[in-house]
């Protein structure tokens, strides 16, 4: 059901207290440096993938194998540095970019734009070997239930966040190489990733370019919605615009009578859960912005009714699945909240019920989450925290939504004061910018 905000009635979000939480994390990530372990670290080494691989063929079996770094993730985090190496992760690199543009669209401070321009020319280097187009994936071999995903491989779900950091700083600063190396990613978009036709008009693409990936991630074809969307309108290519509508109407198909997506329609991959739906969500929000779509609209109140109701809990806090697909040694998770602030920066003042829970998940980040070095905690734990730092999980992806959530409150704040006439302060200096219209 369509919810309609009604004028000054959202609660007003402390963004005094989200301009230090990001100063603070901007100092943590100087002395920090700009690679960590990760979430997968457990399972990236070849003893951990033996063993997740074993738990995929023989369930019974591989819980034996797997049950180590089941238990060290649950009591032990800190124990990932026995398993796997730090490493440097693109996608955490490009929601870094991504969130130093918006710093310097704000605060116009030359430092923070230096800095997005270093991570894109970090991730000019990190592009995967061999590819003629800009592609990115994991420094790692990551095990998965339909096999093993080599480290350099190509992501759908990277590319689509390389592409944005791409156009943010290009907005900045009008480099053409920016703009140049967007083209490339929208071509390798287009061009490296099957498409597996679901219906006349409908098809689901792969999340690698390997002959071998047989498709059905719904959020994978909703980044190719956006990003091929997104390039299809920078461009004015057709072929993309194309491209994208049959991956649009494979995730408007793939969504359930509830409202919800299954991360997979293959039948295995059955869950639901938090990240993912933000995702999928996410995708349609930024393709409605480009194209009115009303079939966009529809899905997005379906499932952002779904979305408020079955993935937060008593407290109105991020709950990690509403169908989980195994054990879950953790209460809460940053991941989570991160594309919840995302989601809901983007669709603010459309859902009340989203807006007053973006008020309490920003509260809960400032107030609980974040440590006194700048950096945020990973997960709640059963028992205490997983307070192991990690750029792709999710330090990276909070940044980006406080930049946003910041970038966001100048934009509204500027279009209050043009209508009086006014300067608007923010942080210590007077400012009277034209309104960013960008999506």
């Amino acid at each position: 059901m369509k919810q309609t905000a009604v004028p000054g009635t959202m609660q007003r979000l402390p963004f005094d207290g989200v301009r230090a939480a990001v100063q603070r994390f901007v100092a943590w990530l100087e002395r920090y440096g700009e690679t960590s372990y990760d979430h997968q670290s457990f399972f990236a080494g070849r003893l951990g993938r033996g063993a997740k691989r074993l738990y995929y063929r023989k369930p019974r079996l591989g819980a034996l194998a797997v049950a180590p770094m089941v238990l060290c993730e649950a009591f032990v985090p800190g124990a990932r540095r026995l398993f796997w190496i730090p490493q440097r992760f693109p996608i955490a690199d490009a929601h870094y970019a991504m969130g130093f543009a918006a710093l310097s669209r704000v605060l116009r401070e030359p430092r923070y734009h230096r800095r997005a321009v270093h991570f894109l020319e970090v991730l000019d280097q990190t592009r995967c070997p061999g590819s003629e187009r800009d592609g990115w994936g994991y420094p790692f071999d990551w095990e998965t239930r339909q096999g093993t995903i080599e480290r350099g491989t190509p992501l759908i779900t990277t590319l689509a966040y390389v592409y944005e950091a791409r156009r943010d700083v290009h907005a900045v600063d009008g480099d053409e190489r920016w703009r140049q190396g967007m083209r490339s990613i929208a071509q390798h978009a287009l061009v490296d990733y099957r498409e597996i036709a679901t219906s006349p008009r409908a098809a689901s693409c792969t999340y690698t370019p390997s002959p071998e990936d047989g498709g059905g991630v719904v959020n994978a074809s909703a980044y190719r919605a956006f990003l091929l969307t997104q390039a299809g309108v920078d461009f004015a290519e057709a072929a993309y615009l194309e491209a994208a509508d049959r991956n649009l109407n494979f995730v408007l198909d793939a969504q359930n009578s509830d409202g919800s997506w299954c991360y997979s329609v293959d039948g295995e991959r059955d869950f639901v859960d938090h990240f993912h739906t933000c995702f999928v969500l996410k995708a349609l929000a930024k393709i409605e912005a480009l194209t009115g779509a009303s079939r966009c609209t529809e899905a997005i109140e379906r499932g952002v009714a779904y979305y408020v109701r079955h993935l937060f809990d008593e407290q109105r806090l991020p709950r990690p699945f509403a169908r989980a697909p195994r054990l879950t040694v953790y209460r809460h998770e940053l991941y989570d909240y991160a594309e919840c602030l995302n989601l809901a920066t983007l669709l603010r003042g459309r859902f009340p019920e989203l807006d007053a829970v973006r008020a309490t998940v920003l509260r809960d980040v400032l107030d609980r989450w974040q440590k006194p070095d700048g950096s945020f905690r990973t997960r709640q734990l059963l028992l205490g925290w997983d307070s192991v730092p990690m750029h792709r999980w999710a330090q990276a992806q909070m940044f980006r939504s406080l930049c946003v959530l910041l970038s966001d409150d100048l934009r509204t704040s500027h279009d209050r004061a043009a209508r009086r006439h006014e300067t608007v302060p923010f942080a210590g200096i007077s400012m009277t910018s034209p309104r960013d219209t960008r999506g």
